[in-house]
């Protein structure tokens, strides 16, 4: 641990840049103006965590960290920082522009002045120590069959053909033959007898059919004979 520790403060020691501002003219009123300052910053490349170096007389100079606002007009009013002694050495610590005068009188209009570009740090990850794990195999997950059996195929279904909603009528009976009445033999006559001293000849009996039925002999008819002739004719009087 205590290796790895040390490793990690020489690589951030290692990845720090000291700047000498304007390297041997230092930080001054330089003799071409502000020129020799814009040329000495675009040979170098400034990252956060570099440090910037302004070597200068003391009580002639000083160094300033002022805002864009007030670099152009060389304000010194309110400015981030101020230094006023040499060496001063200053960290970027922030990526941007930065900028830097002199708050002496009229040297900032005469050229003592600087601008920088600061670029984000690169990071740079420490060898891990824990070993990598080898990649495991793709596992292939078998298809679980299908929850849902294949119903079997339904058999033809034969529709059956519904009855005649028209009912068959029954054949019509035979007509029954009426019989015609016969009519009844009229009833035969019964003689009349008239009174007579003597005996009397017998009444003749005529038939429905037309035929004379001559009396029993005998004398008078007998009661059995009678009998069918009475309700001969109590049958044609309900008639």
């Amino acid at each position: 641990m205590a290796i790895m520790v040390a490793s990690m403060q020489f690589h951030g020691t290692k990845a720090q840049t000291r700047h000498i501002v304007g390297d041997a003219l230092g930080w001054t009123i330089p003799p071409g103006g502000a020129v020799a300052y814009t040329t000495w910053a675009s040979l170098q490349t400034f990252t956060v965590g570099d440090i910037l170096v302004f070597n200068f007389t003391n009580g002639q100079h000083d160094v300033a960290e002022v805002s864009a606002d007030a670099y152009g007009p060389c304000t010194a009013n309110n400015p981030i920082s101020l230094s006023t002694t040499t060496p001063t050495s200053l960290t970027l610590t922030t990526a941007g522009s930065h900028y830097y005068i002199c708050t002496f009188t009229s040297h900032c209009q005469i050229g003592q002045k600087l601008t920088i570009n600061v670029s984000a740090a690169a990071t740079t990850a420490p060898p891990s120590t824990t070993p990598t794990p080898p990649a495991s195999p793709p596992t292939t997950m078998p298809t679980p069959p299908s929850a849902t059996p294949t119903p079997p195929a339904s058999p033809p279904t034969t529709m059956p053909t519904p009855p005649s909603a028209t009912p068959t009528m029954p054949a019509s009976p035979p007509k029954s033959t009426l019989a015609t009445p016969t009519a009844a033999p009229c009833p035969p006559t019964a003689p009349t007898s008239s009174p007579s001293s003597g005996p009397s000849s017998p009444p003749t009996v005529v038939n429905t059919d037309g035929i004379t039925t001559p009396p029993p002999s005998g004398g008078a008819p007998s009661l059995s004979a009678m009998v069918p002739v009475s309700f001969l004719i109590i049958g044609l009087a309900f008639l």
